[in-house]
């Protein structure tokens, strides 16, 4: 299996994001791989790591969440890799329930959000986003 972190969507990720059900509930996992320095785009000087550029993002993001109805519903550091192999292990993970994926696109897209996400994008190496829906339990 290949792993490829990312810190934006590539233009396929986002048609598939937007087509079909954009109304039911998502929870949205993300694996979380933070910088050793905070690198903001617009060239800033800053002492911040990319943990704690994230972590002025995950401050701030709360209220964009609230907005559109949705939560953070869990965040944690990962501690070790209780089973399986990575090449590379990541530093967080993080999940968040849209009421809808309708709702998380205007979240993304609401320029308020994008001057939080400058943090993301400052302390982020990259990350995993697996969308998810609650369902009948296959197991």
């Amino acid at each position: 299996m290949k792993v490829e972190n990312r810190v934006e969507p590539s233009d396929e990720q986002i048609r598939g994001f937007l087509e079909g059900d954009a109304d039911t509930p998502i929870h949205m996992v993300n694996l979380l791989k933070f910088k050793q320095k905070a690198e903001y785009e617009d060239g800033r000087e800053t002492d911040l790591s990319g943990a704690e550029a994230y972590a002025i993002y995950g401050q701030e993001v709360q209220a964009h969440l609230e907005k559109v109805g949705a939560e953070s519903v869990f965040a944690g550091r990962v501690s070790r890799l209780m089973l399986g192999e990575v090449e590379d292990l990541w530093d967080m993970v993080a999940i968040v329930m849209y009421p809808s994926k309708k709702a998380m696109f205007a979240m993304v897209s609401d320029p308020a959000y994008q001057e939080s996400a400058k943090h993301r994008a400052a302390g982020l190496e990259g990350q995993l986003n697996i969308e998810t829906k609650v369902g009948t339990p296959f197991f």
